[in-house]
């Protein structure tokens, strides 16, 4: 783990949240330039991308045997290097031939797991120099939503946050820059997907299409009128017949849905317990007060927090724009929208952003980022690997 300071991170010209459900890249000075699904589209016998980004998602569970859809993200860490370097070049493309002469991706920031081995870290920072970063930074991604969903990160109190992503949850109190104590647990919106279609395949031997999965989410917003905003009653959802393979429609009691999903939620309450158990008492004492928020694509799942709320007796809080959390804490780093308690220690040896160190990457120190004694300020990459993978605007994307 090194820890660079708050000058180096504002010299980054781009920032990148690599998600296994969106891919976000925000440039200093142009914003947000890509939000993009993290799936590619790709002919098994040629070997060449078909389509990226919406235009491959939406090709998903309707390919013939010659495409396949690959999502190269997964729980936050890149599982496919050449398919991800693929996948970011097709997006940022069309930018890069905007920006060719400002060098967007000399610097880069981009986001990691809190319990990333080095292993996931080098693949982060492979996928970047792939095209054409030449240095990489990695920031802990509850790091970055806590400050993107405007948490006091940066004192000496303590921020809890839920980075509720697409396949696991990272539950992260953080204190004076770095994580106090972090858990990961398997649990996102694929995991309350697949046990919804897990319980009626078994209950009812029916397959649902996944338009007709979230209908049922709704269920986790518990009974009452609808008035209230609260959805009750039975539900009409229609799929294929496991048995006769023909379409099949069947009524669901909401109460069957809430049974199908309490084995993952009670993972995840078990792994707030674990992390609430290894903070000091005087930090749990400020969470007791200020509760916990939720950041990511799936902390907007219906009654994710009501249900955090009654289990834990801590107050919920879902982040303005979730998704958006960590794309937008990258970006306050860059322009250095920290607080200034940050900025005043942020070279000094107790303080500043930790930021995991990927094996085996060298390190350069600029003639213009002065690094802190004894620490290394970011991974670069080996300067032929980099040469070799700068993408040429015209290029094709496969």
């Amino acid at each position: 783990m090194s820890c660079p300071n708050l000058e180096a991170l504002t010299r980054c010209s781009v920032a990148v949240d690599l998600g296994a459900a969106r891919t976000r890249v925000y440039a200093k000075g142009s914003g947000l330039v890509v939000d993009q699904p993290s799936v590619v589209a790709v002919n098994t016998c040629s070997g060449a991308l078909i389509a990226v980004g919406d235009a491959a998602e939406r090709m998903d569970g309707r390919t013939p045997q010659h495409i396949r859809v690959v999502r190269p993200v997964s729980g936050g860490t890149v599982r496919d290097i050449d398919m991800a370097r693929r996948m970011v070049r097709a997006l940022i493309g069309e930018r890069l031939r905007r920006f060719k002469r400002r060098r967007v991706m000399t610097h880069a920031l981009v986001t990691v797991p809190h319990d990333a081995d080095p292993l996931s870290c080098r693949a982060a920072v492979e996928t970047l120099t792939g095209v054409g970063a030449r240095r990489v930074d990695l920031v802990e991604a509850p790091i970055a939503a806590a400050i993107g969903a405007g948490l006091p990160v940066a004192h000496p109190e303590a921020a809890m946050v839920l980075v509720c992503g697409t396949t696991t949850t990272q539950v992260a109190v953080v204190s004076l820059g770095a994580v106090v104590a972090g858990g990961t647990v398997a649990l996102g919106g694929d995991t309350i997907h697949h046990s919804v279609v897990q319980y009626l395949r078994n209950r009812h031997e029916l397959l649902l299409p996944s338009h007709e999965v979230w209908p049922l989410h709704l269920a986790l917003l518990g009974s009452g009128g609808v008035g209230n905003g609260v959805y009750t009653g039975l539900t009409e959802v229609q799929g294929r017949d496991v048995v006769t393979g023909l379409a099949r429609t069947v009524t669901i009691d909401p109460e069957e849905v809430r049974s199908a999903i309490q084995t993952p939620l009670t993972g995840l309450l078990d792994t707030i317990r674990v992390v609430l158990h290894r903070c000091p008492p005087d930090l749990v004492a400020d969470l007791a007060d200020r509760g916990m928020v939720l950041a990511g694509g799936s902390a907007q799942l219906p009654g994710l927090a009501d249900q955090l709320r009654e289990h834990t007796g801590m107050a919920v809080h879902v982040a303005d724009e979730p998704g958006l959390c960590a794309v937008n804490g990258l970006a306050a780093m860059m322009a250095g929208r920290i607080s200034p308690y940050l900025a005043d220690s942020a070279g000094s040896e107790d303080a500043g952003f930790r930021t995991p160190q990927a094996e085996g990457a060298h390190t350069r120190r600029g003639r213009d980022e002065p690094v802190a004694a004894g620490r290394r300020g970011g991974v670069a990459a080996p300067e032929t690997a980099a040469a070799e993978a700068v993408p040429v605007p015209g290029q094709d994307i496969g």
